[in-house]
């Protein structure tokens, strides 16, 4: 216990624990755009957008963050120029963007003779290696994130119901499409940092899967599934630290067996 308590003392590790509620608490509001908008692909895309970013990082010594951040945004921007209309979904033009990120971080890569190794290094993230800087932008991105809920909260739930009715009702459906698709992109290339692409979905996904077992409405499916995630990503970083085990691994362990855990589903429908 008393080495338990010593490491939560140390600054790379408290810093981690304060990033993972924060994003615990924040990020599951993402997942729930995810997949209410159909953006599964998109999100592939915005996974490799990340590679791209580190890519570029290593080879021109930038920040990795908000170089990946920015590649981020441009890909989501990309997409709409190859699909015009994103109300929809983004479908093939997110693959297509996929494809680009990717011949484009094998060309820098080769070009700038970055180590393909410490590129695919973002496929494991590590909430143990945030700077101050990591942390103002990880609590500047769940401010834009839940003021954007909170502001447009009437709208969102419309275009979750039914686009075409948000849309004749006079709302703006294209732009809070393509808002929520940036929102997903800053989100994305954070949580990268902090699990890694490959258990990503224990973050943003799972949450939500979880939630929507018992939530019979947006409400309480954005509740559900943020509390669900600040549970899990708090006790799954709190096991990480007191086994040694990789706070990934930990807390999309933890995750999966959350989502097996047989619930009672309420009568109605989530809308």
């Amino acid at each position: 216990m008393h080495d338990f308590l010593f490491a939560l003392s140390l600054p790379p590790v408290a810093r981690g624990l304060f990033a993972m509620a924060i994003a615990g608490l924040c990020f599951p509001a993402s997942g729930v755009m995810v997949l209410r908008l159909n953006l599964v692909p998109m999100r592939y895309m915005l996974m490799h957008g990340v590679i791209l970013g580190g890519a570029i990082s290593l080879a021109f010594t930038l920040p990795v963050l908000p170089t990946s951040i920015l590649l981020n945004v441009l890909l989501v921007l990309f997409m709409l120029l190859l699909k015009g209309d994103s109300s929809h979904g983004f479908g093939l033009a997110s693959a297509a963007a996929m494809v680009f990120s990717m011949a484009l971080a094998s060309l820098v890569m080769h070009l700038w003779d970055v180590p393909a190794k410490d590129t695919l290094q973002l496929l494991w993230g590590s909430p143990f290696a945030l700077s101050t800087i990591d942390i103002a932008t990880l609590i500047a991105i769940a401010v834009v994130l839940l003021l954007y809920l909170v502001l447009n909260f009437r709208t969102i739930s419309a275009m979750f119901f039914d686009q075409e009715i948000a849309q004749s009702l006079g709302m703006a459906v294209k732009l809070h499409h393509t808002l929520m698709a940036l929102v997903i992109a800053l989100v994305i290339a954070f949580a990268m940092k902090l699990l890694g692409a490959l258990l990503i979905d224990a973050l943003l996904i799972l949450p939500v899967m979880v939630g929507s077992k018992r939530a019979t409405s947006l409400k309480q499916l954005l509740w559900y599934s943020c509390l669900t995630g600040l549970f899990i990503s708090t006790l799954g970083y709190l096991l990480a630290v007191a086994t040694d085990l990789p706070p990934s691994a930990a807390i999309a362990l933890l995750s999966a067996l959350l989502y097996l855990i047989p619930t009672s589903r309420k009568k109605g429908k989530t809308v």
